[in-house]
């Protein structure tokens, strides 16, 4: 099973509870960026484009564990940067699990053999490698060649050694159904993980490559194509997807969702990041401040041009998940069936009134960059 049974329980609970009382917004998962700095500069990445004084920023074990308390989700994801590449993430992952929360890193595992060691197989973590898709195809998309055999050998590692071990993967519009199933099998089968965490790519602001992102309309189909691969080899492996059912269902055009952008809140080294972890156009000192203090209705497909073609699990994750518990039987349906590969498409959310993209993100990191090294400066200072 993707997602093991005491994980689901704690999740559905949390939801429940949150319910019960009332609670509109509240977190799912925590995003945690220690750092950004990355040993890859993949071209569909707009995380890494900053000055060195940025990428070698890292936020500590105190502020890391600080961020986990204040946020109170079930979930920690770390992604980065290469969360690996700081030095006290063994520390900083044992603090979470000491907390009995669940933690996924997120690595391109180029670094995971080396340091392994530093850590201890546990129901609470989980290694999510970097993966988008077979060797040729995933030594592109990163721009380097050999990450795809050095991940495959720490994935194998890592799964000798005890761990829960999952595959990311973010589809771009140069990957074909056929290559995509071909790439679900061979996790199934040959690196026998967990589980796949699989989203189409967001067009990041700065990322060095805008040609390869897909639009919604696109994506739908892409996932249907993909699914009808499965359906069509009646002998095929079945997929486990590290998501809910229906998440995937909505990828396949079958649900109509808006966007959860608290569902997922970012903290990282410039604070807590406004609105998502997609889109900084904003930072705020506490968690709490950013839940009262972000315009949520400004974001979100339908509001805001750069949510527009956005079907990202850090955004749609938390509403399907939340429609599970809330309709366990259609949730149960669509498990049964399978996501739905023809007919029509659930009706999309109308763009006629979002309002136009605002371009803040450049000069919001300079004033931040200031800020950081001015923080530095007095750190130094004081030591």
């Amino acid at each position: 099973m993707a997602v093991p049974i005491i994980q689901q329980v704690r999740v559905g609970s949390y939801i429940i509870s949150k319910t019960i009382k009332g609670v509109e917004k509240y977190p799912l998962v925590l995003m945690l960026e220690p750092l950004f700095r990355c040993n890859l500069a993949c071209p569909g990445c707009g995380k890494i484009d900053y000055e060195d004084s940025i990428l070698n920023k890292r936020m500590s074990v105190d502020e890391c564990l600080q961020a986990v308390d204040e946020c109170g989700a079930p979930i920690v994801s770390i992604p980065g940067g290469e969360p690996l590449l700081h030095k006290e993430m063994d520390k900083i992952v044992a603090g979470i699990v000491a907390r009995k929360k669940f933690v996924y890193l997120c690595t391109n595992g180029l670094l995971l053999e080396k340091k392994i060691h530093l850590f201890t197989p546990s129901k609470y973590l989980t290694f999510s490698v970097h993966l988008d898709g077979l060797e040729e195809h995933h030594d592109k998309a990163v721009n380097q060649p050999g990450t795809f055999r050095r991940a495959v050998a720490a994935i194998h590692k890592a799964r000798d050694l005890g761990f829960r071990v999952n595959v990311n993967c973010t589809l771009f519009n140069t990957m074909k159904a056929e290559d995509a199933a071909a790439f679900f099998d061979y996790c199934m089968t040959d690196l026998k993980v967990e589980g796949i965490t699989v989203s189409p790519g967001y067009a990041y602001e700065r990322a060095p490559d805008k040609t390869h992102f897909l639009n919604r309309t696109r994506t739908k189909q892409l996932f249907r194509d993909i699914f009808k691969q499965r359906a069509q080899s009646p002998g095929r492996t079945k997929w486990r997807f590290s998501q809910s059912t229906l998440f995937m269902d909505f990828l396949a055009g079958n649900q109509t969702y808006k966007c959860t952008p608290w569902g997922n809140p970012t903290r990282n080294i410039f604070g807590w990041q406004k609105p998502c972890y997609l889109l900084g156009e904003g930072y705020a000192t506490s968690f709490r401040e950013l839940m009262d203090t972000t315009e949520w209705d400004r974001y979100g497909t339908g509001n805001y041009e750069k949510c527009a073609d956005c079907m990202v699990h850090c955004g749609y994750e938390p509403t399907a998940v939340t429609d599970t518990i809330r309709h366990p039987f259609k949730a149960l349906m669509a498990a049964l069936r399978g996501p739905r590969t023809d007919g029509p498409m659930a009706p999309d959310i109308a763009l006629d009134t979002q309002r136009p993209a605002e371009y803040v993100f450049e000069g919001l990191v300079k004033q931040l960059s200031v800020k950081v090294e001015e923080r530095t400066r007095n750190e130094r200072s004081a030591a």
